[in-house]
């Protein structure tokens, strides 16, 4: 990317380019984000019965029950945090790639994994934002009274103060971890077989191309971990949903009653939407949007 040929690193693009990245990708796929955290916290019942069958029929019930409208729902509280979110895991991955390069330009494959991992401080602020976000989306599923976001703030505030904002840290950390780790690695590196230019400058599709097969691919890996984190962190239950008092309970639980496939519920839409966000994600932030409103020349 354009930071790492640069002989000096600036902070500040790299965090406006994100926000800008973080805003676009969310508004192009969160109607898929509500309908992965609807069939994740699906039980299907002793006859088979289920709520949802597929992809397609979420959309379909959402969408007649709530209306256009109700595909966004939870969708505002996501955008304030997902721009800064987006804005630290690219800029300090950047950050530390540049600062980790050798003197010869290479990145080491150990490296790479230790700046991929140091960009993983975006739980702090994944976290409480996921946790707002299943509540809204949730909504609808259960047929409950919908409260608007400050109301579900409020409630999580009252009931358990402020570190009931982090219900779910820990997996939220681990699949953190774990994503950067995978898709910053896989992402560089299939980044480097792209073509180039006749002066050697990068094409944009690549940026694309390489976030959507890098997402995709760390996405459906890590979805054991967005499962349980997704039950988790889903305070309201529905008449024969379990309660899960931490990690090793609820995949124990989880995996005993459920079977392993329950594990992947949810699997394919995830892969759906993570991969298109880190892919629009990742060409916006290389088209250096901010480089351009600032008037700070680049090398790429």
């Amino acid at each position: 990317m354009a930071a790492e040929k640069q002989k000096t690193f600036s902070i500040l693009p790299k965090v406006i380019n994100g926000n800008i990245a973080g805003f676009v990708a969310i508004c192009c796929v969160f109607p898929l984000d509500l309908v992965k955290t609807r069939m994740q916290n699906q039980v299907i019942g002793p006859s088979g019965e289920r709520m949802y069958k597929s992809i397609l029929d979420t959309l379909v019930k959402t969408y007649k029950k709530d209306g256009f409208f109700g595909m966004y729902q939870g969708a505002f509280i996501n955008i304030i945090f997902m721009m800064p979110e987006k804005a630290v895991k690219l800029s300090v991955n950047d950050m530390f790639r540049f600062k980790l390069k050798k003197e010869d330009g290479s990145l080491p494959l150990g490296r790479q994994i230790l700046a991929a991992t140091g960009s993983s401080v975006s739980a702090f602020i994944c976290c409480p934002m996921e946790l707002f976000k299943i509540q809204m989306q949730d909504q609808g599923r259960l047929g409950k009274a919908k409260l608007r976001t400050r109301d579900v703030i409020r409630n999580i505030y009252r009931k358990n103060g402020f570190f009931g904002f982090y219900q779910g840290f820990i997996p939220t950390w681990i699949r953190d971890v774990l994503f950067s780790i995978i898709y910053f690695t896989l992402f560089f590196n299939i980044y480097e077989f792209c073509p180039r230019t006749i002066h050697g400058e990068e094409k944009a599709w690549c940026s694309l191309a390489c976030g959507c097969a890098a997402g995709g691919t760390a996405a459906f890996l890590l979805t054991p971990v967005d499962v349980i984190k997704t039950r988790l962190q889903t305070l309201q239950k529905g008449q024969g949903e379990e309660t899960y008092s931490s990690v090793p309970d609820a995949f124990k639980r989880i995996l005993t009653k459920e079977g392993w496939r329950a594990l992947y519920k949810g699997g394919a839409c995830r892969v759906m939407v993570i991969a298109p966000l880190f892919g629009i994600t990742q060409l916006v932030y290389y088209l250096g949007i901010a480089e351009f409103l600032l008037g700070i020349k680049t090398n790429a």
